[in-house]
């Protein structure tokens, strides 16, 4: 398998300022030199607390924050000058209620989609109903997003990631807010992705997530990269991953 996605000492800093008349400055290591890299085919996860760099990492990867310093590939190709080569190829889906347009129906959605990327009409004939298909929203196509559970808002947000046909699609706690029932139909479209080929890399702070469905990962936190391998190996030789993560985060 090879590697789709290369980060050697990533490094992403923030200037800001404090103090009552803003003059000092302070510089915020968002992330702070992390490595790994992904293979073609797997679901990796990206785990940490709040604040710990995940979705600044994320950012990086997708093209759309450029890095202080280190090496960021996707497809082979360097995330900051090199990203039109990367972007028809990837996708983005993060968690909450927004990404797509509530006020038309999934249908139309995809198809809006779609036409940015410059699809036929034919190509949206035969990929549209695809889609909705793995996603489980076939039967509510027609009806307006303004009408859907966050769990279908979700799936929605999946199918439009889905429109380009994706190599590597990046997913941000796609989960977050979700009910129990929508979580688990989510992860179940996750895997269902992993089956036809796709990269899915998963930003998640959610342990049974993480053991459930990733291949590999890496645990981050305040920017520093604290762990890497498969949830066994991370495990080691405590009782649960929660215990090696608590034990990881504070060490």
């Amino acid at each position: 398998m090879d590697k789709v996605i290369e980060v050697n000492d990533l490094k992403r800093e923030y200037t800001v300022k404090r103090g009552i008349f803003k003059r000092e400055k302070h510089t915020v290591k968002a992330v702070d030199g992390i490595s790994f890299e992904v293979k073609r085919g797997e679901i990796f996860g990206l785990l940490g607390q709040n604040g710990a760099g995940k979705t600044t990492t994320i950012k990086m990867l997708t093209t759309l924050l450029a890095p202080t310093s280190g090496e960021c590939k996707v497809l082979g190709y360097n995330t900051f000058g090199e990203e039109k080569h990367i972007r028809k190829k990837i996708n983005f889906i993060f968690g909450g209620e927004m990404g797509v347009y509530r006020r038309l129906s999934a249908k139309d959605n995809l198809r809006y989609f779609a036409n940015l990327y410059l699809l036929d009409s034919k190509e949206q004939r035969t990929l549209i109903p695809h889609i909705l298909e793995l996603v489980d929203l076939v039967e509510r196509a027609d009806d307006l997003a303004e009408t859907y559970s966050k769990g279908m808002i979700q799936r929605l947000q999946i199918a439009r990631g889905l429109i380009n046909d994706p190599e590597v699609l990046f997913m941000d706690e796609p989960t977050v807010g979700l009910d129990p029932v929508g979580a688990r139909t989510l992860r179940d479209i996750i895997r269902k992705l992993k089956m036809r080929g796709k990269t899915v890399l998963l930003t998640t702070h959610n342990l049974n997530e993480v053991e459930e469905l990733c291949d590999n990962l890496v645990i981050i936190n305040k920017g520093k990269l604290v762990a890497r391998g498969s949830v066994s190996e991370i495990k080691g030789e405590h009782a649960s991953l929660e215990d090696a993560y608590i034990t990881l985060i504070k060490g």
